[in-house]
């Protein structure tokens, strides 16, 4: 039995919890959304570093109910940003994370790169890691540099 009755909803509502799922085992953590958080919030900051072109070429590959929040509130205007070092890509994920300051964005970031790495083509993978600085690309999965 379908859940929403609109297999392509049902679809991306599976594939997204499986995401999520695996974030939240990366994280340790039973909460579903802190991992929906985590998501946001990378996807927030790397999409703003990311060109316009390389942003779209991302999303593209997401599932499409993240693709939505990937886009939310988004303004192209001015990209990509200039964050060109750790510190300040994880200072954009703390941005977003108002309300929830406990949380560790470089724990969260490394969490979302892990599933991103599984889930998105290598390809893909490699464009996106080539247009971030060095301090940001050792925020991904080590044995994939």
């Amino acid at each position: 039995m379908s859940a929403t009755g609109l297999e392509v909803f049902d679809t991306t509502l599976q594939k997204t919890n499986h995401w999520l799922n695996e974030a939240m085992r990366l994280l340790d953590s039973k909460d579903k959304h802190k991992a929906y958080l985590a998501f946001r919030s990378t996807l927030h900051a790397l999409r703003d570093r990311l060109t316009v072109e390389e942003a779209a070429q991302l999303a593209a590959q997401l599932p499409m109910l993240m693709r939505g929040f990937y886009y939310e509130g988004w303004d192209p205007t001015g990209k990509p940003l200039k964050l060109r070092t750790r510190e300040e890509f994880l200072d954009r994920i703390a941005q977003e994370l108002k309300g929830a300051e406990d949380m560790d964005p470089e724990a969260l970031a490394r969490a979302v790169f892990a599933v991103l790495e599984e889930k998105i083509s290598d390809a893909e993978i490699d464009e996106v890691k080539h247009a971030l600085p060095a301090e940001i690309r050792e925020l991904w999965p080590r044995h994939a540099q």
